[in-house]
């Protein structure tokens, strides 16, 4: 049993995320990392600032990031695993470049990440390498040898992130009145990103309209909706939409918007709506404003009843898919056969990012891909 778990070559676990402010005080500098090079005047940041402010300038991804290294420490010692776990974040702290200095120093050598971005595209891939990448230049700058980077495959069809999503549906169906329950729609929500950056997300191969980003979400809704047709009896209506759009108005990005879809939704005669936000691993401020605030106002207005189903989260079913997503890698990397768990039409997804995949609009160095300059 203790071969089966063995993680070598790896000698560490790194969740990296996004980050996020934790008071008041943290708000405007937090969105300061986030737009870096973008000169934006800090007023506007202020303005931005206050979906944090409702909520006392707290973000809860930190708090998500504590629980899921808790389940992830929790997992891996009730299963016989020895891989330490560390966190560090792209843009406040405890901030990568950090994190990565305690590792060497800790005498980390051959490094797995897991990034709390589960689908292909520039802004949930490519730009956590090119944040490795550069964390990885500033450790070499200060004459230290940086571990050797590899990023777990993205894991939006494992059945450890697929069925807490199912299960979370199920709940917010059940918890819906009776009469409008069986006649529920259900909008499966993600983040909105530029069509262009959507059109070139994943492999060269699999460029074209709405690229892997958009065909992955597709996947894993269709699954969530088979799984509940399964165990409720119900075919329930369903569409993919999205959320928290950014950026210039003249910019296409990909439609339609959560409101406008409630609104579409409710003038079509649809008598409730369960709101699925299956892009997210955990309640993002995206999901706590756009969401639970913003578009919950919205049905409010309309008179129409919603429900917002769970994100995973720290479930212990995602902990284990985890440690599965580790010893497989770890399979591989020693040249064993592997069987990698996926569900649905598109398979499991690529170990190496290849060339190509999520590209920049500007060329940027990234780790952990077949482009890396740290192989």
């Amino acid at each position: 049993m203790r071969d089966a778990l063995d993680a070598t070559p790896y000698d560490a676990l790194l969740l990296l995320s996004f980050g996020g402010p934790e008071g008041p005080d943290d708000v405007v500098p937090f969105l300061e990392n986030v737009t870096r090079g973008r000169g934006i005047p800090k007023e506007r940041l202020k303005e931005v600032g206050q979906h944090y402010f409702l909520f006392g300038g707290v973000s809860p991804i930190n708090d998500q990031n504590r629980a899921l290294l808790d389940a992830l420490r929790k997992d891996f010692a009730d299963h016989g695993l020895d891989l330490p776990v560390y966190w560090g974040n792209r843009n406040w702290a405890p901030y990568l470049t950090d994190t990565l200095r305690e590792m060497v120093a800790d005498g980390r050598r051959r490094v797995l990440v897991l990034a709390t971005s589960a689908y292909a595209s520039y802004s949930g891939c490519r730009q956590y390498r090119e944040n490795l990448a550069d964390s990885l230049a500033a450790l070499e700058a200060e004459g230290l040898e940086p571990p050797k980077i590899d990023k777990l495959r993205h894991y939006f069809n494992h059945p450890g992130f697929v069925e807490p999503v199912i299960d979370g549906v199920l709940r917010s169906l059940a918890d819906l009145p009776e009469d409008v329950r069986d006649r529920a729609h259900i909008a499966f929500t993600t983040h909105s990103i530029p069509t262009t950056a959507a059109d070139t997300s994943g492999p060269v191969a699999d460029h074209g309209d709405g690229g892997a980003y958009v065909a992955q979400h597709l996947d894993v809704a269709r699954l969530v909706a088979d799984a509940v047709r399964e165990r409720t009896g119900v075919d329930h209506p369903w569409q993919l939409v999205y959320q928290s759009r950014s950026g210039a108005p003249h910019i296409p990005w990909l439609e339609p918007d959560i409101c406008d879809h409630l609104e579409e939704r409710h003038a079509a005669g649809v008598p409730a709506v369960v709101m699925a936000p299956i892009g997210f691993v955990s309640d993002h401020m995206e999901v706590l404003y756009d969401l639970d605030t913003e578009a919950t106002a919205k049905a409010g207005e309309l008179g129409l009843p919603v429900r917002r189903s769970a994100t995973v989260g720290a479930d212990p079913r995602f902990a284990a898919a985890v440690r599965e997503l580790v010893l497989e890698r770890a399979a591989a990397e020693n040249g064993r056969a592997v069987t990698p768990c996926a569900l649905g039409a598109l398979g499991a997804s690529h170990d190496l990012c290849p060339v190509g995949c999520c590209p920049s609009r500007a060329a940027k160095p990234a780790a952990a891909g077949a482009d890396s300059p740290y192989a």
